[in-house]
């Protein structure tokens, strides 16, 4: 092997190319790989959910942790974390940037004092349902080139994904 062959440009030349059933180029191997095209689509909808609820300054993890609250009411740490999928860590980080906000409030739980449970300030709640549309715009958009068939296909075979595989998580998420 000389040393021109060890090269990036030149393993680049030499790795073979995938091609993607839907397209006729050529493909890096990395497009055979689930795990890298889910990545990537995470980054994509990172995104759009930032081009849509850009004014309301809120992230995607933030925005399900206020959701889980709307619907919820009045959690702890570890419930959150289960209805997330992220770790308690997380969940406290998020809360404390919330709190900061006057957007979640914490309190101290009258059955077990060594946990504390979150609620939506009244502020909250208004910024969370003001949300909902630029939210389902960001989702509308992402899914945007599959048909209504392929949406609930695609929906259907995520949820699978993550039920069959949720135990491998950072964080076990609370799925019934």
């Amino acid at each position: 092997m000389t040393a021109a062959s060890r090269t990036p440009a030149a393993r680049r030349r030499r790795a073979p190319a995938t091609t993607h059933p839907a397209r006729s180029e050529p493909r890096l191997p990395l497009w055979s790989r689930p795990g890298y095209l889910v990545r990537r689509l995470n980054q994509i909808h990172y995104a759009l959910f930032f081009e849509e609820c850009r004014e309301f300054r809120v992230t995607p993890v933030q925005y399900g942790l206020l959701t889980a609250l709307f619907i919820r009411g009045r959690l702890d740490q570890v419930s959150l974390a289960e209805e997330l999928g992220i770790d308690r860590t997380n969940v406290a980080e998020v809360l404390k940037r919330l709190s900061a906000r006057g957007l979640v409030r914490r309190e101290e739980n009258p059955a077990d004092r060594r946990a504390r449970l979150a609620s939506l300030t009244p502020k909250g709640k208004t910024l969370t349902s003001s949300m909902f549309g630029a939210m389902q715009r960001a989702q509308d958009r992402f899914l945007a080139p599959l048909s209504q068939v392929e949406r609930d296909a695609f929906m259907a075979t995520l949820v699978r994904l993550i039920e069959a595989n949720n135990a491998y998580g950072r964080a076990i998420m609370k799925t019934d």
